[in-house]
């Protein structure tokens, strides 16, 4: 007997940012009832999984990835018996709820790091990673954060420094302490007994970090930790795992879960980070180069064809909009938005829609510096304004790569406040909710929600899709993405103008197909030998399949 797919393989993920997603309380931040307002229309879309970002106690330095108390519940998003009822009202529609795990550090308000404060004999000391000045009394090397700056911090009282990879406020835990490690497990254990059904694990190719050979991402001991964690938290359960691993490769990608790997998937970067400056990363974005982008998905696919999983995605809280940073945000927002959606969707991995890129939602194009909340953008800001870099030069790359894009509330209606709340929002609207909202997308047969609709069933009905070995097409094209997916007898054909052009695409020999179109954003009949002309975004996937 063939051994059952595990359910995520078949399933798709979906990302809630509770801060911006529904305030049904009216204070202008969005809540765990109004996550739970909302199930229905995550029914409606079909999603199988609910991704959240972080929920816990917390003081809010980076919008909850610092986190004071792995046991309670922000104040600002609900109750404990908040959650619970959003995890009961979920699981009665068969969704799932995936919580983020940040536990490469906490807030500096966390009670471990403020015992830890109190000497260095303290019970929780060790819990983080302290170090002795330099000789000349600075820092002990020269690690730089993520967020800018120097990656430690001077506790004056006991004249040691400790480490931060993030904002001074978020101290890296020590994970060479096994006392530490084993509180995590347990933390973890009494989140998945109570019903949770994974754990987007955030930086996780950081906890294995050496600080003094200045190595931070996916140091000696990385997968000792990460097998240590399956063994003491995961194994055994019907979970889903998944790791940001801003550092990972193809050539990694077994180690984390393959067969003997110890995560579902990874979320890997590669096709973020080509487009950011060597220098000044993603606040100087490179033009796009869809050459650069098919070449990664391509080894991505190659690279767990037979082995591990991948996670797809085009956008999350720390990316721009996917049709605003690889589409057409203004004349073709609805066909690039589908585009995108096609190629992403017919690949082999598990799909993740990140809170309103089902309804195409766009960059938030802020005009001034105070509208940015984002802890990140406003580091940098002041960094490379003493590097001269100038305010119209910054804003543009914020605007383009900025993570307040994704953070813009909801846009749930075309009235005030765009549906998401009755009051003013934390942070401000992207601006154009009146022609941009759910409540338009679900009365048009033929909107962008309605396409990722069909795309999220079609992994469901087609075993093609889920196990069909990827070919690709068209891999040298900087205006065409084609790819062939085969299982069996079946074959799904996917074709996409990446352009607002209309491009001439010579079909390979073979590749001449009549079979079901099942997703397509212009009319089309088939594809026969010779010269396509593709319309500005077209994007279809073109079913042969003699068992159908």
């Amino acid at each position: 007997m063939t051994e059952q797919a595990p359910w995520w393989q078949a399933a798709t993920g979906y990302q809630i940012y509770p801060r911006s997603f529904c305030d049904l309380n009216g204070d202008g931040v969005g809540d765990l009832q109004g996550i739970a307002s909302k199930l229905d229309y995550l029914v409606e879309l079909g999603v199988d999984f609910i991704w959240l970002s972080p929920v816990y106690a917390s003081p809010m330095a980076d919008n909850g990835y610092d986190i004071s108390d792995y046991e309670n519940i922000a104040p600002v998003f609900g109750t404990r018996a908040d959650f619970e009822t959003l995890l009961a009202q979920a699981s009665d529609r068969n969704i799932r709820i995936v919580m983020d795990l940040v536990v490469n550090h906490t807030s500096d308000q966390h009670r471990w790091f403020q015992s830890a404060l109190a000497g260095v004999d303290a019970p929780y000391r060790d819990y983080y990673v302290w170090r002795a000045p330099a000789a000349d009394g600075g820092p002990p090397n020269a690690l730089e954060s993520f967020f800018g700056g120097p990656a430690w911090s001077l506790d004056a009282a006991s004249g040691q420094y400790y480490l931060h990879l993030f904002d001074p406020r978020q101290p890296d835990l020590n994970w060479a302490n096994r006392a530490m490690r084993m509180d995590i497990y347990a933390m973890m254990n009494r989140w998945l007994d109570q019903g949770v059904a994974g754990f987007r694990m955030d930086v996780i190719d950081l906890i294995g970090k050496d600080p003094d050979a200045l190595i931070t991402a996916d140091g000696p001991l990385l997968h000792d930790y990460l097998r240590e964690m399956h063994a003491n938290a995961l194994d055994g359960r019907d979970i889903v795992t998944v790791g940001e691993a801003w550092s990972a490769t193809p050539d990694q990608a077994a180690r984390y879960s393959g067969p003997d790997g110890t995560l579902s998937m990874v979320f890997q970067f590669e096709h973020v980070t080509a487009g950011w400056d060597a220098v000044k990363g993603k606040f100087k974005p490179k033009p796009l180069d869809w050459r650069v982008i098919k070449g990664v998905m391509d080894r991505w696919q190659g690279a767990c064809q037979h082995s591990g999983w991948n996670s797809l995605f085009w956008s999350n809280h720390d990316l721009p909009r996917a049709v605003s940073k690889y589409g057409d945000d203004g004349r073709y927002r609805v066909e690039s938005a589908k585009m995108l959606a096609t190629v992403l969707h017919c690949l082999k991995g598990t799909p993740y829609v990140y809170q309103g890129e089902e309804l195409g939602m766009t960059n938030a194009a802020f005009t001034r510096l105070d509208q940015f909340r984002d802890v990140e953008t406003l580091n940098f800001h002041a960094i490379l304004a003493r590097e001269g870099v100038s305010e119209a030069e910054f804003l543009a790359g914020a605007n383009a790569n900025g993570r307040d894009n994704a953070r813009t509330p909801m846009q749930w209606s075309a009235a005030p406040g765009a549906g998401f709340s009755d009051s003013r929002p934390w942070i401000d609207l992207a601006g154009n909710h009146d022609r941009i909202n759910a409540e338009a997308a679900l009365a048009d047969p033929d909107s962008v929600f309605h396409h990722y609709r069909v795309l999220i069933a079609l992994r469901k009905q087609l075993p093609v899709i889920r196990e069909g070995h990827y070919v690709p097409v068209s891999p040298d094209s900087p205006q065409v993405w084609a790819y062939l997916r085969a299982l069996g007898d079946a074959r799904l054909l996917v074709i996409a103008n990446l352009t607002s052009d209309v491009v001439r695409f010579e079909v390979p020999e073979g590749l001449d197909m009549q079979g079901q179109l099942v997703s397509s954003n212009y009319p089309r009949a088939g594809v026969a030998q010779g010269v396509l002309a593709l319309q500005p975004f077209e994007a279809f996937a073109l079913l042969e399949d003699p068992l159908s």
